[in-house]
Parts: C-alpha cells; sequence; structure tokens
C-alpha cells in the first residue's frame, strides 16, 4: 500500500462527510487533502481510541516529531511520507500541523470549559486550524478567505459537538460551556448520566443557534472570487448544516440515538453544491 493509498484507505473508513467532498477536487488537491485528513484522524484516534492517557500522550509526541521529521523530508509514517509530497504543492506551515496536536492533547488534561471563550480555543486548535491549511490547499486570492476558513472550522466543530453530546460524554467529557449548561438548568450529572430533557433540547437549540451564527459570517466573510476554488469547503457546509438541520427536526434527541446522514444523501448534497458552485469557475 502506497502512502497515498493509506491516506485514502484511513479517509474512506472513517466514513466522514469529509471524504464526499474530496471527490470534486482536481488530483493534486485530492492528494493533499486527504492527506492532511488522514494526519487528523490519526491524531484524533490517539486520543480517542486509545484507553491509557500516557501511552496517548506519548503517542502526540511522536506525531510532533514526525511532522517534524515530514517538514525536513525524512518522514517514516505513511501519512508523514504523503504530506511530503503535498509540501511540494502548497504551502502548509508546520505550526499549524502543531497546533492540531495542541488541541488533540487538551483531550488528555481538560474534561469541561468553563465558558465558551475556553472551548473557542479548543475548536481553534482542531478544527479552524484544519480549515486555514485546508484553505490554503483549495486556493484563494483574496486573504479575507482565511478569515472564512477560521469560522467554517468552528461552525464544524460546534455541529460536532451538539450531534456527539452521548458520544463524548461516553469517555468523560463534556464540551457544552458550563455557563451554558447553568443558564439552561442542565447539570453535568446529567449529560454523564445522558439525561434526555427538555433542558438540554433547549440548550441545545441555543448551541445550535450559535453555529449558525458561525456559518452566517464564515460565508459573508468569503469572497465571490474565492467561491470555486473554495467550493469544497461550501460542500462540507452543505453536509453539516443538513445534519445540523435534522438535529433540530426530531429535536435535539441526541441521548437517544446518533443522527447522521446517508452516504447517498451526502453523495447527492456534494453533487448538487459542486454544480451550484461552477458559476463562479473564472
Amino acid at each position: 500500500m502506497t502512502p497515498d493509498e493509506y491516506c485514502k484507505d484511513k479517509a474512506a473508513k472513517s466514513g466522514s462527510s469529509f471524504y464526499y467532498s474530496f471527490m470534486f477536487l482536481p488530483a493534486q488537491k485530492r492528494q493533499a487533502i486527504t492527506a492532511l485528513y488522514a494526519f487528523c484522524r490519526e491524531v484524533d484516534d490517539a486520543v480517542d481510541e486509545i484507553a491509557d492517557p500516557e501511552v496517548a500522550a506519548k503517542t502526540l509526541a511522536w506525531w510532533r516529531t514526525e511532522i517534524a521529521h515530514t517538514f525536513n523530508g525524512t518522514a517514516t509514517h505513511p501519512v508523514g511520507k504523503a504530506l511530503q509530497v503535498s509540501l511540494q504543492h502548497f504551502e502548509l506551515h508546520q505550526e499549524y500541523f502543531m497546533e492540531i496536536i495542541d488541541g488533540m492533547e487538551m483531550d488528555l488534561h481538560q474534561q469541561d470549559y468553563v465558558a465558551f471563550k475556553h472551548l473557542a480555543l479548543y475548536c481553534h486548535r482542531v478544527a479552524s486550524v484544519v480549515g486555514l491549511l485546508a484553505a490554503e490547499i483549495f486556493g484563494y486570492q483574496n486573504r479575507k478567505t482565511l478569515k472564512y476558513a477560521e469560522k467554517l472550522g468552528l461552525a464544524f466543530q460546534m455541529t460536532n459537538i451538539i450531534r456527539d453530546v452521548r458520544e463524548d460524554a461516553e469517555r468523560g467529557r463534556i464540551y457544552l460551556p458550563q455557563e451554558d449548561l447553568d443558564r439552561f438548568g442542565v447539570t453535568s450529572a446529567d449529560i454523564l448520566a445522558f439525561r434526555q430533557s427538555p433542558e438540554l433540547t433547549d440548550l441545545l437549540t441555543f448551541e445550535a443557534e450559535r453555529a449558525r451564527q458561525f456559518y452566517l459570517e464564515a460565508k459573508t466573510a468569503l469572497p465571490e472570487e474565492d467561491r470555486y476554488e473554495q467550493r469544497t469547503g461550501l460542500i462540507m457546509s452543505a453536509i453539516y448544516e443538513t445534519t445540523l438541520d435534522e438535529l433540530e427536526r426530531e429535536g435535539f434527541q441526541v441521548m437517544k440515538h446518533r443522527v447522521s446522514l446517508t452516504p447517498i444523501r451526502k453523495l447527492w448534497l456534494a453533487w448538487r453544491t459542486a454544480r451550484k458552485e461552477k458559476k463562479y469557475a473564472q
């Protein structure tokens, strides 16, 4: 298996919405974004799939070293080798990869967040920074597009947090800010006990509106001349916003089951969005 095949397999097996958006990219950009996504999966799995925190921390430390090797041309892991190829074509900053690892490392030491401003740092590291790297791969003319990428990453992560409340609670983590729990009368014990309640529905409705505001701010920030190049992000946005709509339609019953779109629906949304954005091609 080649490094690129490894990354493609990693992306496909995840079942992520991101995979469907990559299909509409030219080969060179598709190779680079798939390698980036595979890296994100690797470091995320190091935290989520490794039960021993010390082993997880050592794995993340190993990835810090591997990224350093990747940027000096001596990568040993298939993902690092695939990223080395992408570095020949795109200006990807090493510090961004390190910041993503910083975000994953927060999960080893922090299980809850007092206020949204603290959660925002986590979201920036694990999602917005990925968006900034992706924007470099997709291409842009106007630097305002970086603001779009940052806000879109924040919107995606908030959507994930809403959808995955139970899954995160099973790992002992609560990403919903304590100030918001207090405001709506939801306790940490409620979350950790997987208690579905009207109060939780009200809380998640509030968080969904926050996420929608970030989607709006992202789209408002995207310059028209960069829409076509950034169509992959817009495809992802269509899929994520539809997921948020489905969560709301079901009354945010996140403790009872996990809401996800079918592969065929994701593919249809991807095709429809790509077709819509084609009019912006220059």
